[in-house]
Parts: structure tokens; sequence; C-alpha cells
């Protein structure tokens, strides 16, 4: 399978905020696929026109890429000194005799410029609704190569799901800050704030969700707030029941731990 199309377009925002709105399914719902949910995570299955199915292979900060039988859709994130470059590539498979030529041109061809020249203004407008969005922080708490994870008590929709310590930003609160006053509220423990981990997850319009590394700085974690806290190791984290906006973080926390 060889690409076939390719585009490339610069945006002027962060590579972690540009990986967050690919995740957003709402850029590709609008090109006629069938999305399981408002973000795309890893091993989801999207269905396109005349039943095409491609299923996720990739969700994290190198960007995005879905292959089926005979299509593959890859987007490239590329850090540059005046912002993001997005490079898309397009490949298929053309299957012989007339049913093949059809879906060529009807399903191959026709979803890949469909969503190469129109995907890039969507990216661009939702990058800007991104860069000014409220923030939630969230910490990957690390200790002897495993994982910090509390399980929610309410509300009911949620209760008995995964997700890391944290919680929003205060006004006129740095990001930091935030974390370290979630943690002690939720845990009882004092952290120290390391860099960011994985994309801004987009939770609303505008909010997103931010996971930055953490170490403990004093105490040991309790369930404060929650109904139980759990260390987990790599080879843990894809079998945990997580909340959704945690759930696209897996490989990005697998790689922390990794």
């Amino acid at each position: 399978m060889v690409p076939e199309l390719r585009a490339s377009a610069l945006v002027d925002a962060p590579v972690a905020v540009v990986a967050g709105a690919l995740l957003d399914t709402a850029l590709i719902a609008g090109f006629g696929v069938k999305v399981p949910g408002p973000l795309l995570c890893l091993g989801d299955v999207l269905t396109g026109p005349l039943g095409v199915k491609l299923v996720v292979t990739r969700a994290d900060l190198s960007g995005v890429s879905a292959a089926g039988d005979f299509l593959e859709l890859h987007t490239d994130l590329v850090v540059t000194g005046a912002g993001t470059m997005v490079v898309d590539r397009v490949g298929w498979t053309t299957v012989g005799g007339v049913v093949g030529r059809f879906a060529d041109v009807t399903v191959g061809r026709g979803m890949a410029l469909r969503v190469l020249q129109k995907r890039s203004a969507l990216l661009a407008q939702r990058c800007a609704e991104l860069r000014e969005a409220r923030v939630v922080v969230g910490a990957a708490i690390v200790r002897d190569g495993r994982l910090l994870a509390q399980q929610r008590a309410y509300p009911e929709s949620h209760a008995g799901q995964w997700e890391l310590p944290g919680g929003q930003v205060e006004a006129g609160e740095k990001p930091e800050d935030a974390l370290v006053r979630e943690c002690e509220e939720e845990l009882g423990v004092t952290v120290v704030v390391g860099g960011q981990v994985g994309p801004d997850v987009p939770l609303k319009k505008d909010v997103v969700l931010r996971i930055y590394a953490a170490a403990l700085g004093g105490g040991e974690p309790e369930a404060l707030e929650h109904n139980a806290v759990r260390w987990l190791t790599a080879d843990e984290l894809s079998g945990v029941d997580w909340l959704p906006a945690d759930r696209v973080l897996v490989p990005a926390l697998q790689a922390l731990l990794t």
C-alpha cells in the first residue's frame, strides 16, 4: 500500500494542542464517518462510506493513523519554529475488476480528497478554540515504575471508573499550582510537578484536560474523595476501565512508564 495523496499545512499552535484537536471526532464525523465516541482512542473502529471500516492504530503526540483492508489514513505532526506542521498521507490498494475500480474512485479518492481539502480549515479553527480553552489538570504520579490512579465515587454515571488525580484550574492560578493543590485535597500528598504528558485532550468545546508528570514530595496517597487508589504497571494500563478522556492518554502514559 503506497500513499497516493499527500498534503501539508502549518498550524499556529503547539503540538500538544494540535494533537488534542485531532482527537476530536467532530473533525471527521462531518465526512460521513461514523465514530464510536467524541474522542479518538487507540483501537476504535471507524465506519466510512459504503461500510468501509478503519481501525485507529495511532493517536498520540506524533499524530493519528487509521488502517483498513485497502485504505490507510495518516496524519503526522512535526514541530517547527513557526508552529506545528500537519502532514496528511492517504494510501489505498485497488482490488481487481469493476468493483475494485468503483471502490477506488468512490471511496478511496473521494474520501481522501474530502478530508484533505476540508479538514485543514476545521483543524485550524479547533486549535484556535483549544488555545483559549479553560484547563483541567491531571497528575501522572509515578513511583517505582508504577502510575497512580484513583477510582471515581460519583457521579453515578462514572462511579467505579478510573482517572488520574487533578481538577480545575482556578482563576489566576497556574496549572502547576492547581495540580499541587488538587493532589493535597484528593490524596493528602504533596507532589513535585514536571513536564506535560501527551496532548491537550478536549473535554468540551472550551475545556481541555492537560496532564503533567509528577513525583511524590511527601505523604502516602489516600482515597480522600474517591473509592480507591491503585498503582498500575505499564502492562496494566490498557485493561483499566478509564474515564473516556483518560483512556485516550494510555499510549502516552505507557511511554512515560517505559
